[in-house]
């Protein structure tokens, strides 16, 4: 990658993008192996820094850390000088002082890990883990490498012209950003599917379909990706209640049939069970729910390790026990 920050999906090339997922792969392979570590990463030092609390991202990315033997900080804003008073800025110089090699940053305002990377507080690359209602480019990222996992597994596949419907609260929503715009890098269609007063501005702008009729999309699409309606961003009323938002853009076992056969379920989490997604649905054999959990990890260790200079191959020839030998 010849970035040293990872802010936005949209900043990806394709040859970027195929990078990452490719390195991915080979990390991949690490989850099966009784010894779960490699000495890529040692000597480096990993901040996690999160203003808002996301235990599935912030877990995530430090077993990725940990994998690659690096050190890990994790930096909650609560308890910390942060809920003192403390400015952005301040707290990047102190994570500078302490020599972060890479930062992590979640944060309620959207561009704050632009801020971090640009304003030339720290010279650590800056990987943004979610800013507001903006974006989340490793969970874009690793969404994409799930889908390329089970609709293109054979060597040299891609995602061009796979149709992926992203439905929900795209309105609040940084996983559709970053996936709509990662996506359409790869050379997917993605449609956009909700009610009309949780698509935000603008979206004609993003390069995406848009429809409100969910039983029309289902049958042609190759992944469908449900989001969580995200109730602690709304300060007003955006359908006229559950059971109707459910009725018209849940995803349900008579939904579901509609598939097409090699097609597959997907959510970001946190799932509301009985909301955008029956239980049922959830745990059927189309879900790869979990699965994204664990392709997690090994995306965010191929952007740790290719961002802090990792050289290829990600993976050394020796074989597990020397790997240990070296922890």
């Amino acid at each position: 990658m010849k970035n040293r920050h990872l802010l936005s999906a949209g900043d990806l090339t394709r040859e970027d993008a195929e990078l990452i997922l490719s390195t991915a792969a080979e990390l991949r392979s690490l989850a099966d192996r009784p010894i779960k570590k490699l000495p890529a990463l040692r000597g480096r030092t990993i901040v996690n820094l999160f203003f808002e609390d996301s235990t599935r991202t912030r877990i995530s990315f430090e077993a990725a850390a940990k994998r690659l033997s690096a050190d890990v900080i994790n930096f909650s804003a609560k308890g910390s000088s942060l809920s003192k008073g403390e400015s952005l800025k301040d707290t990047a110089l102190t994570l500078e002082a302490m020599g972060a090699d890479a930062v992590v940053v979640r944060h309620w305002a959207s561009g704050a890990p632009h801020n971090l990377a640009h304003a030339g507080w720290s010279r650590s690359s800056v990987i943004n883990a979610g800013d507001g209602t903006h974006e989340h480019p490793t969970q874009a990222l690793l969404d994409a490498f799930t889908m390329t996992r089970h609709l293109a597994p054979e060597k040299g596949q891609t995602l061009d012209g796979r149709r992926v419907a992203i439905v929900g609260d795209v309105l609040h929503s940084r996983v559709a950003r970053s996936n709509a715009l990662l996506l359409r890098t790869l050379g997917a269609e993605v449609t956009l599917v909700a009610p009309p007063t949780l698509l935000p501005y603008g979206v004609d702008t993003w390069g995406v379909q848009t429809s409100y009729d969910l039983d029309a999309v289902l049958p042609k699409t190759d992944v469908v990706m449900m989001l969580r309606v995200q109730r602690e961003r709304m300060n007003a009323s955006y359908f006229p209640s559950v059971r109707e938002y459910s009725r018209r853009y849940g995803l349900d076992a008579r939904r579901m049939a509609t598939l097409q056969d090699h097609a597959i379920v997907m959510h970001p989490g946190p799932m509301i069970r009985g909301m955008e997604i029956t239980a049922d649905v959830a745990d059927s054999q189309k879900s790869v729910i979990v699965e994204q959990v664990t392709n997690g990890v090994a995306v965010r260790m191929a952007v740790l390790y290719l961002l802090l200079g990792g050289a290829e191959p990600a993976i050394a020839t020796g074989t597990p026990d020397e790997e240990s030998e070296q922890q």
